[in-house]
Formats: structure tokens, C-alpha cells, sequence
């Protein structure tokens, strides 16, 4: 059974790495670096002040109060997930990134030579960017921010297939990794009793 689903996912991989050009190399590296996307954290960041930066009706905590609890959310679901994913599971699996497998030795489109750390299972990418994707969008409660924020997870998650350092498996790994640790940062709110905003509450994110 592990044999027959490592090769669903080489095959899965080759077939995503194997579409490559010059204008891609290019974009997906930009698009998997960590630094590209600093400005839509602070985007975040900002969207998040802005919309609890007014006492909610019947609440009693402060605004900056729940400001700073939401962050502490944010840092517990990304922090967890990317302990999770690269300090604990990648080296209780030990499960080789592709660029380091052996037998696709010669067979991945290698971008910069980027190869990435020994081991994949499960992606850190994945994990932080759902995590951070969800949480926000729970948070937030509007679908029209979820979908493009989705999309980014997306499009991060292939990047890191087309740079071949990620199997599918990888990427679902993270992916499950990262909703886990939103949905528990979210229940932490909810217990601390952070009264969230509403479309009905006058700031309604759009």
C-alpha cells in the first residue's frame, strides 16, 4: 500500500514539475519565498486593527485588547504549525524530499538548484500558510476574503511541487497540519471570549 501511494505521488510530482519554462522558474521562486509575501502579513495585520479597533456592543474587553489576543492567536497557529511540521514530524517520518530521492535522481526540473532540507513530510509552507489563510478567514467572517486567501495557499503549495521539494502527500500533510492548529487558535479565542465582529456589526470587511 506505502508503495503504491509514494508512487502516486512521484507521478503526481513529475507531472507538475515536468510543465516547466523560464518565466515560470522565475515566478514560482518568487512565489515560494518567504520574504514576497511580508507585505500581505501587514496587510493582515492592518485589516485586523482596523476592523476591532471599536469597542464591540455588550463586549468588555478593551479593543487593544482583542487586538493583541488575535495576534497571539496568529503566532500560536503559524508557531505550532511550523514547529509541528519541520521540529517534530519531519524527523519522526524522515521521509526524503523528492530533490533528495534517489531514484528521481535526473528526472526533477531543479530551479537555482534549490533541493531544500533532507526531509518533506509534511511541507512547512503548507502548514504556516493554511494556518495563517484559515485562521484569518474564521476571524474575519467574510467569504469574499477566503477565497482569495485561498487561492494563495494555492498557489503557494504548487510552487513548492513545481520546485520539486514537495510531494502531494507533503502538501496534504501540511495542509491538515495547518487547519488543526487555525481551528484550535480559533477555540482559544473563543474561550478568552474575544467578541468577534460581524457583517452586521458595522465594520463588515469590505
Amino acid at each position: 500500500m506505502m508503495d503504491y501511494l509514494q508512487h502516486i505521488d512521484q507521478t503526481w510530482l513529475v507531472a507538475v514539475n515536468g510543465w516547466h519554462s523560464p518565466w515560470a522558474d522565475t515566478l514560482m521562486w518568487i512565489v515560494s519565498g518567504k520574504l514576497t509575501w511580508l507585505p500581505l502579513y501587514a496587510l493582515l495585520a492592518g485589516l485586523i486593527i482596523w476592523r476591532y479597533r471599536r469597542p464591540v456592543a455588550g463586549a468588555k474587553m478593551r479593543p487593544w485588547v482583542n487586538i493583541l489576543l488575535i495576534f497571539a492567536a496568529f503566532g500560536v497557529a503559524v508557531g505550532l504549525s511550523d514547529y509541528i511540521s519541520s521540529g517534530i514530524i519531519k524527523h519522526c517520518v524522515c521521509r526524503l524530499r523528492p530533490t533528495h530521492e534517489p531514484l528521481l535522481e535526473g528526472v526533477l526540473h531543479i530551479v537555482n538548484d534549490y533541493r531544500g532540507g533532507q526531509y518533506g513530510f509534511v511541507s512547512s509552507h503548507a502548514a504556516n500558510t493554511m494556518a495563517c489563510a484559515l485562521l484569518f478567514s474564521l476571524v474575519w467572517r467574510n467569504w469574499k476574503a477566503t477565497l482569495p486567501l485561498m487561492l494563495w495557499v494555492a498557489v503557494n503549495c504548487y510552487s513548492r511541487m513545481y520546485l520539486g521539494v514537495h510531494y502531494p502527500g507533503d502538501i496534504l500533510g501540511g495542509l491538515i497540519v495547518g487547519s488543526v492548529m487555525a481551528v484550535l487558535a480559533y477555540w482559544l479565542l473563543s474561550v478568552a471570549k474575544v467578541p468577534f465582529r460581524r457583517r452586521d456589526d458595522g465594520d463588515d470587511g469590505e
